[in-house]
């Protein structure tokens, strides 16, 4: 490759040549079951020649970053590709400044330099750790565009500005490359797999609502793998405004439809309980109950919304009929509130079902109307845990820096770069050694590759058409491998290992020496971020379970001393992410999964009835809001194990009889206390 002809003819007849290999390809029935990924590696290929050509075209210092950046930013789907190029844009501008302002600063003092990158960049990590959004990425990117620019700058300061805006530049350019060719080549919606998750998670809803009236004793654990469908349609849902897909009134149906569904799962545990609660049940409430269970398991929709309008209707009459019986007991007043989750129950799983039809023929006017403003997810935030994760990374940098410093390593600045991109790149994982283990093999395989190229293929090149005909084999296939979630970071140990090893520019410069180093520094950097933040960012599964339950208890006590005042559909839709950060993190636990569930299950329940006891205390009488605050008084000192006790029974069997409908409120709240505090206090494994 001793120079490269570049003509635009030229490029666009060759990117046209293989975009239809690639298609007859995928065509062939030995791969079509792998379409979807080759596509997607065709496509990205495509972005990043496209891009290292324009880089060329322009005379950019080091082309080869455009290359990078597509492989970077390319997702499977138009919206997660556009959201992550704006996210990685807006966090290389802002990391770039960060450098150009840090570097020359500090110039004279190289040690005080690194302290304070490695300061921004580990701030960088601790602000992405709390967003826990895709958002999150923009701050990733401002941490490691400073570990990439500002490191290799330390003894070199003169050129730090002109280095940031070409790196801005090169950034910039694979960037439009990606979201261009994924926008508008054979794009492949976000929309349609949220759609479909959506018809998942209604139909596991439906079966939710079906075991918990047929007495399944694993109810608890099923209801909370909801909780994990919920966060993964969240995760969908962020990538849909740049799916140019759906208007605002159907953005604000996403949220309205994640607080009905989580509500659902509230109500199903508190009719599983009233159901083993409950010693006998009169002929109507057990005839609808059996008519509710049949309904749920048909397939017919449209006879199912008839049907479910039908029993809709019945429960209300029902529950007036219950409320207006004279003289209601305990018994009877369990029966009244089993019937009134019922029809709360049919009516949201009515409402779920017409928002998704909303949502998937992208019609606002079909959605129901709302009482009040959607909440949408509420994400976990841990500041505590975030700040031990930062700390951790800012030990392991500032050693490499000292390291680098003291022994005078040429090639020590690339390394400490490498290893600030590691440190926030999979600073998010409990684990994160595995995934750079994963990243270390992928880059062998590069350097392996890398190697070939430099010295045995490129030097033959001196055509830009060639180069890419070059290229192709080795780019399609980890392409391919990136796609996969399960061979992702092993493939971008290769798609970004490949451009730097060979410097890809406008001429050849093949230097093995300086190829060999480059590849020990990428090791170096990489194995020191395994052991380093194997000790030092690691969070075993147990002690990250127990924290989050111990959360949980704490904000309950807040709540119950007035300290905290929760909003009901907030504690809900965040006790909901609670649940769906345990469920991953309890494969790799000693802890049995369903008792963890159970006890996460409760705590939400007393946590909601903490709240609306709270709220009646302002409405109810001035007798019963002193009873009330006993009885919130007895749970401060005895949240752990709190049990329900003779004087929440005597509340509800002094508040049953009375026909108000303050009254009845509060005792449906006493009794969703007091199942919950029932269910919280039996042993492991009861039924």
């Amino acid at each position: 490759m001793n120079k490269i002809d570049f003509s635009p003819r030229r490029l666009l007849r060759d990117l046209s040549a293989l975009c239809r290999r690639t298609g007859a390809m995928l065509g062939s029935v030995t791969v079509a079951g792998d379409a979807s990924a080759l596509l997607y590696s065709a496509k990205s290929f495509a972005a990043a020649m496209l891009a290292y050509y324009i880089a060329l075209s322009i005379g950019l210092e080091k082309p080869s970053w455009a290359i990078i950046t597509v492989y970077i930013v390319s997702q499977t789907s138009v919206g997660a590709s556009l959201s992550r190029s704006v996210y990685r844009l807006a966090g290389t501008i802002v990391g770039a400044g960060a450098t150009v302002l840090i570097v020359p600063t500090f110039v004279n003092t190289p040690i005080f330099c690194s302290v304070v990158l490695t300061g921004w960049i580990t701030f960088c990590l601790y602000l992405s750790l709390l967003e826990r959004t895709p958002r999150a990425y923009a701050f990733v990117l401002a941490g490691y565009t400073a570990s990439l620019i500002g490191f290799p700058a330390v003894f070199h300061p003169g050129e730090i500005f002109d280095t940031a805006i070409v790196r801005v530049q090169e950034i910039g350019i694979g960037i439009f490359c990606a979201a261009l060719i994924h926008r508008y080549v054979l794009p492949k919606r976000i929309s349609g797999l949220f759609n479909s998750k959506i018809a998942q998670t209604l139909h596991s809803a439906r079966q939710m609502l079906a075991d918990a009236l047929a007495g399944s004793a694993n109810e608890a654990a099923a209801n909370l793998r909801l909780a994990l469908a919920l966060q993964f349609l969240q995760g969908l849902s962020h990538h849909i405004p740049y799916d140019f897909a759906f208007s605002a009134p159907v953005r604000h149906a996403r949220k309205a439809l994640h607080d009905k569904l989580a509500r659902l799962l509230i109500v199903s545990g508190e009719i599983h309980d009233r159901l083993l609660i409950v010693t006998a049940l009169p002929a109507d409430i057990q005839t609808l109950l059996e008519e509710v269970q049949s309904w749920l398991v048909g397939e017919d929709s449209a006879k199912r919304k008839i049907t479910g309008q039908a029993l809709a209707e019945r429960s209300a009459i029902l529950t007036k009929r219950l409320t207006t019986a004279e003289a209601l007991t305990f018994e009877t007043a369990l029966q009244m509130n089993l019937v009134r989750h019922l029809h709360e129950a049919i009516i949201l799983l009515l409402h779920c079902e017409r928002l998704a039809n909303a949502l998937a023929q992208a019609k606002p006017a079909q959605l129901p109307a709302e009482d009040k403003p959607a909440k949408g997810y509420v994400f976990h935030r841990d500041s505590l845990s975030a700040a031990r994760t930062a700390l951790g990374a800012f030990a392991i940098i500032l050693s490499g820096c000292l390291i680098w410093i003291y022994s005078a390593w040429p090639d020590g600045a690339t390394a400490v770069s490498i290893l600030g991109v590691c440190c926030t790149l999979f600073g998010s994982f409990d684990t994160p050694a595995p995934h750079i283990v994963k990243y270390m093999i992928g880059s062998a395989w590069g350097v392996m590759v890398s190697l070939l190229y430099s010295f045995a293929l490129l030097p033959q090149v001196t055509d830009f058409a060639v180069l890419v005909a070059v290229l192709a084999p080795v780019y399609l296939w980890a392409g391919s491998l990136q796609a996969r979630p399960a061979t992702t970071f092993m493939a971008m140990g290769i798609t970004l290992t490949l451009p730097i090893l060979c410097e890809l520019g406008a001429h050849y410069s093949g230097d093995f020496a300086t190829a060999v180093n480059t590849a020990i520094a990428l090791f170096a950097a990489t194995g020191f971020a395994v052991l380093g933040m194997g000790l030092l960012q690691t969070v075993q599964a147990d002690a990250a379970i127990q924290r989050l339950l111990r959360i949980c208890q704490r904000d309950i006590r807040r709540s119950v001393k007035g300290v905290m005042m929760l909003d009901e559909v907030h504690w809900t839709n965040l006790m909901m992410d609670r649940a769906a950060l345990l469920l991953p993190r309890l494969q790799r636990s000693e802890q049995a999964a369903g008792d963890v569930l159970q006890v996460m299950l409760q705590a939400l329940r007393i946590g909601l009835a903490v709240v609306h006891l709270r709220r009646l205390q302002t409405q109810v009488s001035r007798k019963s809001a002193v009873e009330i605050s006993l009885l919130l008084e007895r749970l401060i000192h005895h949240t752990d194990s709190p049990a329900p006790g003779p004087h929440l029974h005597t509340l509800i069997d002094r508040h049953a009889p009375s026909p108000h409908a303050l009254s009845q409120k509060l005792t449906d709240s006493l009794l969703d206390l007091h199942c919950a505090l029932r269910e919280h206090n039996k042993e492991p494994n009861d039924g």
